[in-house]
């Protein structure tokens, strides 16, 4: 019994893995620290698996677990800047590409609201449904939510949204 349970774990983990790693990092903008949060997440999953096999959406389960750790990273982050005068400089790494710094910047400085909606929209392709369902709210404010923040991003990013102009006899969208 318990190398079907691995077994399935295993699968399960294969399947989703690499979606959980672009939604930890999508929400956290954190290079360093999205595999730290996806890896807890698995071992509570491990923990839970006789009861999250049962669940219709075992994924939607692990995408809380993150948006809790990232929660409790983020405050602990900022107890300790209160705490310290200084930040200590992170291990060097592979430089990202100027865009990716942009865009993980603009994504920062969203509310937690619109980063995830986009996070599970663009990175996950969860539709605004999905998002609905999972996050306990309205289609209406998921709409709001992505519609905020890819405002807020085209602005930050220096790409004002404005309606595109329609050329010489082009239809008219109704």
């Amino acid at each position: 019994m318990t190398e079907t349970r691995a077994g399935q774990f295993d699968a399960f983990y294969r399947d989703t893995s690499r979606r959980l790693l672009r939604y930890a990092y999508g929400l956290t903008g954190d290079a360093s620290e999205a595999p730290d949060l996806v890896q807890e997440a698995y071992a509570r999953a491990w923990q839970r698996w006789r009861r999250l096999a049962g669940y219709q959406d075992p994924e939607a389960w692990l995408r809380l677990v993150v948006n809790r750790l990232a929660t409790d990273r983020w405050r602990r982050l900022r107890v300790q800047r209160h705490r310290t005068a200084a930040d200590r400089p992170a291990e060097p790494s592979a430089e990202p590409s100027e865009n990716t710094v942009l865009l993980v910047s603009a994504m920062r400085a969203l509310p937690v609201t619109q980063r995830r909606a986009l996070a599970l929209h663009y990175l996950l392709d969860r539709s605004v449904a999905e998002i609905a369902a999972e996050t306990g709210v309205s289609s209406g404010t998921v709409k709001s939510w992505l519609s905020r923040g890819r405002a807020a991003l085209a602005e930050s990013l220096g790409d004002p949204v404005s309606p595109a102009p329609l050329a010489e006899g082009a239809p008219h969208a109704h």
